[in-house]
């Protein structure tokens, strides 16, 4: 039951993803382009996200999910040099690519080889990661 709702909540999330057009590099780019052709429409779908989302958590407070567990729970909000760090290298990757991992996702259903890259690539950051946070504080691991 777990896995279907899973599957469902993606299946919505990409079909939202492609409807606002958010698989397309070119409306991600044109958004950071201040300077430039600027497109505005991202922050439309940032904020038809973040409100109903806000909404939401503060409904989840005295609820459980429906198939069992818990929702998580806000963890302390203090800024550390390995949030700052992976902020750095989320929105390089997000400004070079025009692509964040949820989008690449959806696009990969269209085919072409710039997702397949961004999916290297993003799987392999994933696996470097842990390692190389190890290596430069061993606190943190």
């Amino acid at each position: 039951m777990r896995n279907l709702f899973a599957a469902l909540a993606g299946g919505l999330l990409g079909t939202g993803l492609l409807i606002s057009e958010m698989t397309d590099t070119r409306k991600v780019q044109g958004w950071l382009d201040i300077f430039g052709d600027w497109d505005p429409t991202l922050a439309f779908v940032m904020g038809g996200a973040i409100v109903p989302m806000a909404i939401a958590w503060q409904l989840t407070r005295a609820r459980a999910p429906i198939v069992g567990g818990a929702f998580p729970v806000p963890t302390d909000a203090e800024i550390t040099p390995k949030l700052t760090i992976g902020s750095i290298f989320f929105g390089m990757g997000w400004g070079l690519t025009g692509l964040c991992p949820g989008p690449a996702m959806a696009s990969l259903g269209f085919g072409g080889t710039g997702g397949l890259i961004f999916l290297a690539a993003m799987l392999a950051g994933m696996i470097a990661a842990p390692k190389l946070a190890i290596r430069l504080d061993p606190a943190t691991a």
